[in-house]
């Protein structure tokens, strides 16, 4: 087949514009489902606490810990699930991971020890695991550089959507307590387990691996891809795309996942806890809880957007990541002492606005530092050890209480932003497509 050749400056970028544009509708919209369905089935045990913790004699302690160990699980099998990934391919391992962790899902429904229930959280941890990392692999194989931190961005507003989603719905199971012989909190793991199932064989069906066989883009759409992608690939330093092995001696790796580690310490603290918080100081139902769970991620959704896009139209990762930390430490650390409903949603509002600012512009750089197996060894091995941070916060909010935990929690993001203003990252203008 004859195309025309695309050959002025204008011209390419439009062009390029229009197959990003392309890509972006068919695949974006499908993960970001699929993660709003990942991220409900992590965190809705915040809102199964508020039943659970009396009904089975559960302290904080215990939840704190149970909360916790999903990262546990979900540290071990990151990196080994993104190398299985590349050996299989997305479609056949996402559907495999999706009806695993939906079965899980909907066996937390059964427990009833706190063994049981640190068991069940650790093995969704890792069903889990290769999920996040995967998909930010795979988005890596699609998107040029200079796409990459907004449609991460896109993408990852279904984790600050689920809870506005999850929220009212998780609230509105638990009042189905005690109907047909089953707690409002069984019903609500049930029924929040079962669409990963179906939507695991949806992904066979509907995913395309690689670009190299999308029949859905033209020959001229998929040579425009694939040229870019690999000019892309020619533009990464030589040592960035050594063996799997060679990222654990890389710093800013390092200083990257120590980054990532604040991150989450921050954001499984609060979305954890954040119902707990709210019922402590409120005496709605549990269906207005959620309601007001859902204020912090509205606000963070628009931000993470447009902080993604102004990091992609300036070529800038790191400041627009560390300093958001930054803030999201500050206003921790603010909300720790407020003692009424409207400071402390104020100020949760506003952490977690920053800290969900700083995902599109954090995980563009090592997308763009590195290549090959080092790049899904690397991008793993950052989400594992970053999402250690998901058991730290929930624990020491657990066993210390609200107010010395936000402090520690506040004090660990901001380590992660002076982290982050640490890594030595080669930047670029947004015309250059890398950085």
């Amino acid at each position: 087949m004859t195309t025309t050749p695309v050959t002025s400056i204008e011209q390419s970028r439009w062009f390029g514009d229009q197959v990003v544009r392309k890509i972006t509708l068919r695949l974006v919209p499908f993960l970001f489902l699929l993660y709003i369905i990942a991220y409900l089935d992590r965190i809705n045990v915040g809102f199964a606490a508020l039943q659970m913790q009396g009904q089975l004699g559960f302290n904080d302690n215990i939840y704190g810990n149970g909360a916790g160990a999903f990262f546990l699980g979900y540290f071990f099998f990151q990196v080994p699930s993104n190398l299985i990934l590349q050996k299989l391919g997305a479609k056949r391992w996402i559907c495999i991971l999706m009806m695993t962790w939906g079965a899980i899902s909907c066996c937390m429904m059964l427990v009833r020890t706190p063994w049981e229930f640190y068991g069940m959280r650790f093995l969704l941890g890792l069903a889990e695991a290769g999920f996040f990392p995967g998909v930010i692999f795979y988005l890596r194989s699609w998107f040029p550089a200079d796409a990459r931190a907004r449609t991460v961005a896109w993408f990852m507003t279904a984790a600050t959507l689920s809870p506005v989603v999850g929220g009212p719905i998780s609230g509105a199971l638990l009042q189905a307590h005690n109907t047909h012989g089953l707690a409002g909190w069984q019903w609500m793991f049930l029924m929040e387990g079962v669409p990963a199932i179906i939507m695991g064989a949806v992904v066979l069906i509907y995913l395309t691996d690689k670009p190299e066989i999308a029949d859905w883009l033209s020959e001229q759409q998929r040579s425009w891809l694939l040229g870019t992608l690999e000019q892309e690939k020619q533009d990464v330093p030589a040592e960035s795309s050594g063996t799997p092995m060679s990222v654990f001696t890389n710093a800013n790796i390092w200083l990257l996942a120590l980054t990532y580690f604040g991150l989450n310490t921050c954001s499984y603290g609060m979305s954890l806890f954040l119902p707990k918080m709210i019922k402590n100081i409120f005496t709605g139902s549990t269906f207005q809880i959620g309601l007001l769970t859902t204020i912090p991620y509205i606000a963070a959704t628009v931000t993470m957007v447009l902080i993604g896009f102004h990091s992609d139209r300036t070529g800038e990762r790191k400041f627009h990541t560390g300093l958001a930390a930054l803030a999201a430490a500050c206003c921790l650390a603010g909300g720790a002492y407020s003692t009424s409903l409207v400071p402390m949603l104020i100020a949760m509002t506003l952490a977690a606005s920053s800290q969900w600012a700083m995902l599109g512009p954090f995980w563009a750089m090592p997308s763009s530092m590195l290549r090959g197996a080092a790049a899904a060894t690397g991008i793993a091995f950052i989400n594992s050890v970053g999402n250690l941070g998901g058991f730290f916060g929930p624990k020491v909010l657990g066993k210390l209480g609200f107010q010395t935990g936000l402090l520690i929690v506040a004090t660990t993001i901001g380590v992660g932003g002076i982290a982050c203003l640490l890594v030595r990252l080669r930047e670029s203008s947004p015309s250059e497509g890398s950085i």
